[in-house]
């Protein structure tokens, strides 16, 4: 009792912790400018669609161009990348070739190395081929994630039975129909974990747009909303519309969230056993 006592406080603890900032987000959106400092932290007030109004209004809409901007960056990039490790991570795990377990330990080293790292030259790269400012310099690097590749590698190691694969070969099957019509269903579970992963991680990116975008009509929520907190040295009211900006930036992340956690899986055959 003592034990599930503690246990408990601990993760009530953890919680509180995530969640404050949340919550102070939450009511600190619905105050006006007079009101944001001069007021208790938690007494909500009734301005949060004054302050959504006064957002959309900033420069003819610039932040909902910033979402969408996110959202692209977002979507594409987490589609892509959970389609890339999907096939890198199955042909490690069930195909034999030289170097195998070379690529697999270079591949452990990627998931050490944090990106900001790279960021730079990633930036070089890129504006040798004048890619940077663009679209796209921002979305190729987030193509390839070792953590999603190791993570299918994991998945389809446990859920992809090497019998089905033999099988579906002994009748003929070329190796990407197996992959695409056997395989890739059985992996379902562990690719919606990958694409949640990498969605968050690149809506949440603040590091590698930064550098490499200059045109604020192509920033993310991160960088968009980190200009206007810079402005609010000078310009207090900009404080509001950073806040409500935020509060308004984890909402599809929210909705994401409760919309694909039904697909998660305990159990990592289980994919393997309704096949």
């Amino acid at each position: 009792m003592p034990l599930a006592i503690g246990s408990t406080a601990v993760l009530l603890l953890g919680a509180l912790y995530c969640l404050l900032p949340v919550a102070w987000v939450v009511i600190a959106s619905t105050k006006d400018a007079s009101e944001l400092f001069s007021t208790f932290t938690f007494a909500p007030s009734t301005h949060l669609w004054d302050n959504i109004v006064e957002l959309t209004n900033y420069r003819d809409g610039l932040y909902w161009r910033w979402m969408a901007n996110t959202a692209l960056y977002a979507g594409f990039g987490a589609i892509v990348s959970t389609y890339v490790s999907a096939l890198s991570g199955y042909a490690l795990a069930k195909y034999v070739f030289p170097g195998k377990n070379v690529v697999f330990r270079v591949l452990l080293m990627g998931v050490l190395v944090p990106g900001v790292i790279v960021a730079i030259p990633q930036y070089l790269l890129l504006a040798q081929v004048g890619l940077t400012n663009t679209y796209w310099s921002v979305l190729l690097p987030q193509l390839i994630s070792p953590y999603g590749i190791y993570l299918a590698r994991i998945y389809a190691a446990a859920a992809v039975p090497t019998d089905i694969i033999e099988s579906a070969r002994t009748e003929g099957a070329r190796e990407l129909y197996i992959f695409h019509r056997i395989a890739l269903p059985m992996m379902g579970p562990g690719l919606v974990t990958i694409f949640l992963f990498q969605f968050v991680a690149v809506w949440n990116n603040f590091m590698l747009p930064y550098i490499m975008l200059g045109n604020d009509e192509l920033f993310p929520i991160t960088v968009g909303l980190s200009g206007l907190l810079n402005q609010g040295a000078s310009l207090p009211a900009m404080y509001t519309l950073v806040i409500t900006g935020a509060l308004l930036s984890i909402i599809p992340l929210i909705v994401l969230f409760l919309v694909l956690q039904r697909y998660w899986r305990v159990d990592l055959a289980a994919g393997a056993v309704k096949a």
